[in-house]
């Protein structure tokens, strides 16, 4: 079974930076297409990110575009969220996902198809 360890958020001010890091275990993690999802307070979970295995092409909504990256280090079966230009509406819990078919990338923002998730790390942004 795959399992997913996020790290790296905390406090920033509005305008900050954090980096998110996600470890997988797996032997088979250059393949996963990795997502980045969020969940804000009484409100609904959100795609933020993904990156497929074998070609790392990327896939952002538009409100991430030009703000948040993500990447991966197969090396270390490692992928981050580089998150920018930090709002106060950034605020969330954010998650780390797993998938192990290969993808339209129409179907890469659709949470439940995301067969592994990681316990999520706290992502606090202040005014």
């Amino acid at each position: 079974q795959v399992q997913l360890v996020e790290s790296g958020g905390g406090l920033v001010q509005a305008g900050g930076s954090l980096r998110l890091s996600c470890a997988a275990s797996g032997r088979a993690f250059n393949s996963y297409t990795m997502g980045w999802f969020r969940q804000a307070p009484g409100k609904e979970r959100e795609f933020v990110a993904s990156i497929s295995g074998s070609t790392s092409i990327t896939y952002y909504p538009n409100s991430m575009k030009g703000r948040f990256t993500i990447s991966r280090d197969n090396a270390k079966n490692t992928v981050y969220l580089q998150m920018n230009t930090l709002k106060p509406e950034d605020t969330a819990v954010y998650y780390c996902a797993a998938d192990s078919q290969p993808r339209m990338i129409g179907l890469r923002t659709t949470a439940f198809l995301y067969k592994y998730w990681g316990q999520g790390t706290q992502v606090t942004v202040s005014s």
